[in-house]
């Protein structure tokens, strides 16, 4: 089966690639995505696809380490919930509007694999993060973009690690 790749953006006052590590096992659901775009990435994630963690909004925002997809998606409770900030009311369980995944923390990057990095290599300037208007939090990034990136930050990743 073809692995997927993807990064994901979250503001780390809200939830950072540490608060992620800390889970039980390392490891929690993505929820409170309300963009339809992203919400159909999310749909397309597998079991064992692999995730850029990147930190936005922030004073260094970039990529911080990689994530696995361990749980494909299914319903975002929170969209029902009437106390959560996601909470949506055209959204129920019988008919949900919103899905996440259950990610878990696999590898941290030594350095943070900056936004200004990132625009300065020829070969990433077709990578989705870079490309002007794109703000989704969950993005497809390419098998040879992914390599690229692990490059930038001098490490491999491999099943095992």
């Amino acid at each position: 089966m073809q692995k997927n790749y993807w990064l994901m953006k979250t503001e780390p006052t809200v939830f950072s690639f540490d608060d992620l590590k800390a889970k039980p096992e390392a490891t929690d659901h993505w929820e409170g995505v309300r963009n339809y775009q992203a919400r159909n990435y999310m749909r397309e994630m597998k079991k064992g696809d692999l995730a850029l963690f990147y930190h936005s909004n922030c004073e260094l925002p970039g990529i911080v380490g990689i994530a696995e997809i361990v749980r494909t998606s299914y319903p975002d409770h929170t969209s029902w919930d009437k106390s959560s900030r996601y909470y949506d009311p055209k959204s129920t369980p019988q008919n949900p509007r919103w899905f996440m995944v259950d990610v878990r923390w696999k590898k941290q990057f030594e350095n943070i694999i900056s936004l200004t990095q990132l625009k300065d290599i020829p070969a990433l300037q077709q990578m989705k993060v870079l490309q002007k208007g794109q703000r989704l939090s969950v993005m497809p990034v390419t098998q040879d973009e992914f390599k690229k990136v692990l490059k930038l930050a001098g490490t491999t990743y491999s099943r095992k690690t």
